[in-house]
């Protein structure tokens, strides 16, 4: 009986080891994106971004799979994230673009790590509550993905004959600004639907993540960047809709309460008489 106790504890440790080492992985490959940004090997630093990515989605479906999710693990997860989706993106978009766009320029990247770094830092607070169907606001490895597979799409034959015309110093500081404000916003975006076979959602989920996967093997240079650019956009897009629509719905409740409850005014000589209160003559004192 101790040797099969011994061997359950081992096993269980094992267990909560093993997302551990998925965040690590996810590290090493961030800062290897940083070293190659800064010896100009674009293409590669933004794939290991992306593996990075996948890193971590591993891990967290490892850490919910063998329920060993843990606050060590949580905290140690928000950490490589800033690196890896952070500061890695940025890096790539600086020395790529922005190192010769001016003095100040770096600035934008600033603005997109800090709210990287204060989307993780609520996702940590609210880490306690019910598990939901979607984020609040965009998740940062979508955000930092988004950046690093830019460089990808531009060395296709389409971006290279009917999109390198476009304004694209403006149009990457109005996408960092955007994925900045995604990120720290109430947005809800959609989480990955799960994968299953007996019922007709889980169906549905395997589906679309082979879909993905398919597309990803297929085209990933000329599919990732868009992608990216898609989900952004549908949280946005969703969140204006979704607000429209509950504005609208809100005005003819607001209209009916207004008909249902008529003012009205009581006039004095309606209101009914108070008794004043007469102080009793001395004798009946």
């Amino acid at each position: 009986m101790r040797r099969k106790t011994r061997h359950r504890r081992r096993m269980r440790r094992a267990i909560i080891v093993v997302p551990s080492i998925f965040t690590l992985a996810n590290l090493f490959f961030g800062i290897w994106s940083i070293v190659l940004a800064s010896q100009r090997e674009f293409y590669l630093a933004s794939w290991w971004i992306v593996i990075a990515g996948v890193l971590d989605m591993m891990d967290g479906l490892l850490a919910r799979v063998s329920k060993t999710g843990s606050r060590f693990g949580a905290e140690l997860d928000s950490l490589v994230d800033i690196v890896s989706f952070g500061i890695a993106p940025a890096v790539l978009l600086y020395f790529l673009h922005f190192s010769a766009q001016g003095q100040f320029a770096w600035i934008f990247l600033y603005g997109f790590m800090v709210c990287v770094a204060l989307r993780l830092a609520r996702y940590n607070v609210q880490a306690g509550d019910a598990p939901h169907a979607s984020f609040t606001g965009m998740p940062s490895p979508a955000a930092g993905m988004t950046l690093a597979t830019y460089y990808p799409f531009t060395r296709t034959e389409f971006y290279q004959s009917q999109l390198a015309s476009l304004p694209w110093n403006q149009i990457l500081i109005f996408l960092i600004i955007a994925l900045s404000l995604a990120m720290v916003s109430n947005i809800q975006y959609a989480r990955l639907p799960r994968i299953g076979i007996r019922t007709w959602h889980g169906r549905l989920g395997l589906a679309v993540n082979l879909t993905i996967i398919g597309f990803a093997i297929w085209g990933r240079d000329i599919f990732f960047f868009p992608l990216g650019i898609a989900y952004t956009s549908y949280g946005i897009v969703r969140a204006a809709v979704t607000g429209f629509l509950e504005r609208g719905e809100e005005e003819p409740r607001e209209g009916a309460r207004a008909r249902r409850t008529i003012p009205f005014i009581v006039r004095d000589s309606e209101a009914p008489k108070r008794r004043r209160w007469r102080e009793p003559p001395a004798q009946e004192r």
